[in-house]
């Protein structure tokens, strides 16, 4: 009895907790708060720790698995995921609808759907008995890779169906996409700024790279969404069955199944609706908080979609218009450059305020100095502003036809403009630094690195705080934080503080001398070291003062870590102001001593002893990662290509240095290939 009354207590939980995901990941409409939910959850988590023979592979607390996955085997696709027809020409879309008229003698019955073309990745879904068993990617359209453990942690995913359709328990597949919201993107990047890691270039590529993660709980942490845009049942009367005979009828079920499916998904009767529904989200895209690249149409009779049949690897019954990205002409009226926490220098273009996808565009990237060069770039140009796959607006390119008589090409500055400090461009990289760490425009974005919680963990010192205080006066570096303690008083006198509240923030300090070695190398903010390089690090040399005193190339010859790491980490501890700052901070007691804990190199004979090169963008992965799993193979990381070079994995929008692989008659790898190899 007491089982049986478990187990419905479970299953009211569970199916209650289903439910509430749907509202909040499906619908966005949550009908309770965070912390209901949370109570619910934990309920649900107390009853399975209690009693571990209940646990269900489909329970809520069962998404995230508990050990990485070694690598994704093949899983191949019972129907092909066939590509469509691209155009971006309007007149290609109305000879589409015409060809489709006259195959079929007639216009399409059901008219056409009309969907938003997301840019994400396509997935295939497949559920037997009302519970999710596979998830795997599109590759080659006939197998992909099984990211079953990924997509489990995505919470628009049903991991069974909470459905009254009978068809909710018949064996079927559905497809659709994931992808990043705008808003979660930019949270992400914020947060990979944060832990010293590279940013993700747009919402594309960070959904890819995060899919083909090895580390389910890694992935948990990214904000994917999945929108359903197919359906198709295993068994034949089913799939057959004249309620199901229309796309839109099958989007329905969907829905009911507990499945997100595009608000906007139209049904429309010929090409005037294709036309007008183009038109509307060329001109709209900008307001839907995550990135299309185009819209899709469909017959929406399956009967009238099977007569029209396919051509090559393309269906008849479907194509894509493909947006152009989203452009406009203003002046540029100014280059400015902004300093980031690390001192990178990034110029800005200011610009005459101009309209583009729903917002106003008054500031875009230059990106670096040999951008600007490259595109001839200069104050006063007429310049051309998009926003393609990219979040953040840039200049594409510059009408010279307008540029005035007496203009002059830009001069990239050579002292920083908060500091005066002198910029220095380390070889082989494209930015340019500002290397003092006591900048001003560095020290708010610093401290409160630091006091994060990835690095020293300060409770009470976030950024808000952190700008109080330097604008009190108080903080200048981050060693001043450990002499707050002597300000106790003038803390308490400032607003919105108390005794309580700095008491915590004193004793938070204090603890944070107990943080290890690695967090506190971390903290420092040193270009190109993110926590996994500060792990390497001090497994290496142990303290941080063998970390500095340590030679650029015993710094090069510690697996994971490059020449540019190399470089950076060197170069930081022969800094003047460094070596000042070093020292308040030894004296204040923070953990400088550690052992050294050298570890076991996996050796591959594809990678032991070669050297590689990596060029381009890689969509799977960023560069120091990419780093990290040749270099834990045995091999080794160059930033320049040889004839000493044993590969070069070229990525998207590979440049000067592929042209030299290719001259020399090097070996390159694809980003698959690469990828293959790695597993």
């Amino acid at each position: 009895m007491l089982n049986t009354d478990l187990r419905s207590q479970i299953t009211k939980l569970r199916n209650e907790i289903a439910i509430h995901d749907r509202h909040y990941y499906v619908e966005s409409a949550p009908v309770i708060s965070d912390r209901e939910y949370d109570r619910l959850f934990k309920e649900l988590q107390d009853l399975e720790k209690a009693h571990p023979e209940l646990i269900t592979r489909d329970s809520p607390t069962q998404r995230i698995a508990d050990e990485p996955t070694k690598l994704f085997p093949p899983a191949t696709h019972h129907v092909p995921m066939l590509s469509l027809a691209n155009t971006y020409s309007t007149q290609e879309v109305e000879d589409f609808a015409k060809r489709v008229t006259d195959l079929l003698d007639h216009e399409p019955t059901e008219g056409y759907t009309c969907e938003l073309k997301f840019d994400g990745v396509a997935m295939s879904l497949l559920y037997q008995g009302g519970r999710l068993v596979r998830g795997a990617t599109r590759g080659d359209g006939t197998a992909g890779d099984d990211v079953t453990a990924n997509v489990r942690t995505i919470h628009s995913v049903p991991l069974s169906l909470h459905s009254k359709s009978p068809l909710a328990t018949e064996s079927f597949e559905a497809r659709g996409e994931v992808f990043m919201d705008l808003e979660g993107f930019r949270k992400l990047n914020a947060q990979r700024d944060e832990a010293g890691e590279a940013a993700f270039a747009n919402p594309r590529n960070s959904t890819a790279g995060s899919l083909k993660t090895l580390d389910a709980r890694e992935v948990a942490k990214r904000p994917l969404h999945f929108v359903a845009y197919q359906l198709r049942f295993d068994a034949e009367a089913v799939e057959k069955s004249p309620e199901l005979d229309t796309h839109s009828s099958r989007l329905a079920l969907l829905k009911e199944f507990g499945f997100a499916v595009s608000k906007e998904t139209r049904v429309v009767k010929d090409t005037e609706g294709i036309m007008h529904f183009c038109m509307h989200w060329q001109e709209h895209r900008g307001a839907l908080g995550f990135e299309i690249d185009g819209a899709v149409m469909k017959v929406n009779s399956l009967t009238e979609q099977e007569k029209i049949g396919f051509v090559a690897k393309s269906p008849r019954w479907a194509i894509a218009y493909k947006f152009e990205t989203a452009q406009a002409r203003t002046r540029l009226n100014a280059i400015t450059l902004q300093v980031g926490r690390m001192g990178t220098i990034t110029p800005v273009a200011e610009l005459e305020p101009v309209a583009l996808t729903g917002i106003t565009i008054r500031r875009a990237t230059l990106h670096n100095a040999d951008e600007i060069v490259r595109k001839d770039i200069r104050i006063g140009d007429m310049v051309i502003v998009e926003r393609g796959g990219e979040v953040i607006p840039k200049v594409a390119g510059v009408d010279v036809s307008e540029r005035p008589a007496d203009s002059v090409p830009y001069e990239f500055p050579t002292t920083c403009p908060e500091c005066g400090s002198t910029l220095v461009r380390p070889a082989e990289e494209v930015n340019w630094y500002c290397e003092n760490a006591e900048c001003p425009a560095q020290i708010i974005a610093r401290i409160t690195h630091f006091s994060s919680r990835g690095a020293m963990d300060i409770a009470g010192l976030g950024a808000q705080s952190v700008e109080q205080f330097v604008a009190a006066g108080f903080l200048h570096t981050i060693a001043d934080i450990y002499d707050l303690a002597s300000r106790r008083d003038e803390l308490i006198a400032l607003d919105r503080m108390g005794d309580k509240k700095v008491d915590n923030l004193l004793d938070g300090i204090e603890k944070s001398k107990q943080q290890p070695v690695a967090r506190f190398l971390f903290a420092l903010g040193i270009r190109h070291v993110g926590t996994s390089i500060a792990t390497l690090l001090t497994d290496e040399f142990g303290g941080i003062d063998n970390v500095s005193e340590a030679s650029e190339e015993a710094i090069d010859a510690v697996p994971g870590i490059g020449p540019e790491i190399a470089s950076s980490v060197y170069s930081f501890f022969r800094q003047p102001s460094n070596t000042h700052l070093l020292d308040r901070l030894r004296a204040s007691g923070l953990p400088f001593h550690g052992e050294p804990k050298k570890k076991d190199i996996v050796v591959s004979d594809f990678f032991h002893g070669k050297t590689f090169v990596l060029t381009g963008t890689l969509s799977t992965m960023t560069r120091e990662e990419a780093k990290e799993k040749i270099e834990a193979r045995g091999g080794k990381v160059s930033g320049s290509v040889s004839k000493k070079t044993s590969y070069v994995v070229a990525g998207e929008e590979a440049g000067s240095k592929l042209t030299k692989a290719e001259e020399l008659g090097l070996r390159i790898l694809t980003e698959e290939e690469f990828t293959r190899e790695i597993a």
